[in-house]
């Protein structure tokens, strides 16, 4: 049975707290491994390294920054189907729904792939009587990511990318529940030649989480997950001094209007409603039908006839 660890400076460690977690595959409900479990020692071991790697990092010209993450891309490609397998041995999902969170992991690598020109200064002459404004782009330093277990890949990537091409170093922490993900995004990294130190995993529960939001030398941390925990890490993190970034409960609304195709709208609803769980962004919490007509000829495509069978909308 595999154990997965922290992953600090380029090692594979078990830190020191001694405590791990069961990881399950939700198919079966076999227990595949387990996962350490890391608190405020790992995440200042994590700092460490993240601050030894930054000056050389950030003085990096961009365009050696940008081509990391160009060798990305092409190792993320060749790996799509693996990086699929092990979201789907831990999440739970398709292997098609896996390979459509790669794919959206894609775009933000190569968008980070153009940083030179995104990180261009400005230059204004004579915006007063002899004076010139200049304005440039620096690295933060490092910086910090608290990711969700429904897109195990996707959002650390959505993160990881952008502030690695901009010169930061950056400490992962993900979701416990399906860690496996985290560090195989760190060996596509590290295949992809991104030095020691750069990037680094830390797993771990609230003691992972609340050392991240109070390490003095954290300058900005991004939150994607429930609203309650989004609300706690924006109040904690902000009151440590650092740039936030908190998304939370990003659930919709779908709106029918009353000359909808209503057995269009039901099928849509169901597989929204339903499909992946409920648990992609997209996801419809709630129905809102305009008008009573409306509402009552939706409500009666939803219900299953009496004394019949339930309806079932075909998903197209």
């Amino acid at each position: 049975m595999k154990t997965i660890p922290h992953i600090i400076g380029g090692q594979e460690t078990a830190g020191g707290t001694g405590q791990t977690q069961a990881i399950y595959n939700p198919a079966t409900g076999e227990q595949t491994g387990e996962v350490v479990l890391g608190g405020a020692g790992e995440i200042s071991a994590a700092v460490k390294a993240a601050k030894a790697a930054l000056p050389a990092w950030a003085e990096a010209a961009p365009a050696k920054r940008a081509k990391v993450m160009f060798n990305l891309r092409d190792v993320m490609i060749q790996r799509a189907d693996e990086i699929a397998r092990t979201i789907s041995a831990e999440h739970g999902k398709t292997h098609d729904d896996a390979l459509g969170e790669v794919t959206r992991a894609l775009e933000v690598v190569e968008f980070a792939a153009g940083i030179p020109s995104h990180l261009q200064g400005d230059f204004s002459r004579e915006v007063g009587p002899g004076i010139d404004s200049f304005a440039e782009r620096q690295a933060l330093g490092v910086v910090a990511g608290i990711t969700p277990f429904n897109f195990p890949a996707m959002v650390p990537l959505w993160m990881i990318p952008m502030a690695l091409a901009c010169g930061n170093t950056f400490i992962l922490k993900p979701s416990e529940r399906d860690p496996s993900s985290a560090n195989l995004i760190y060996d596509l990294f590290r295949e992809a030649g991104l030095p020691d130190g750069v990037l680094n995993v830390v797993h771990g529960g609230k003691d992972a989480v609340d050392a991240v939001l109070d390490h003095k030398d954290i300058q900005a941390v991004s939150f994607v997950g429930s609203t309650p925990i989004a609300e706690y890490v924006y109040t904690r993190g902000c009151a440590a001094g650092k740039r936030v970034q908190a998304l939370g409960g990003a659930k919709n609304h779908m709106i029918i209007m009353p000359d909808a195709d209503l057995d269009q709208a039901a099928d849509a609803l169901m597989g929204a409603g339903f499909g992946s769980a409920g648990e992609r962004c997209m996801a419809i919490s709630v129905a809102v039908p305009i008008g009573e007509e409306t509402a009552n000829a939706l409500v009666e495509k939803l219900t299953p006839p009496r004394g019949g069978t339930q309806h079932r909308p075909q998903h197209r």
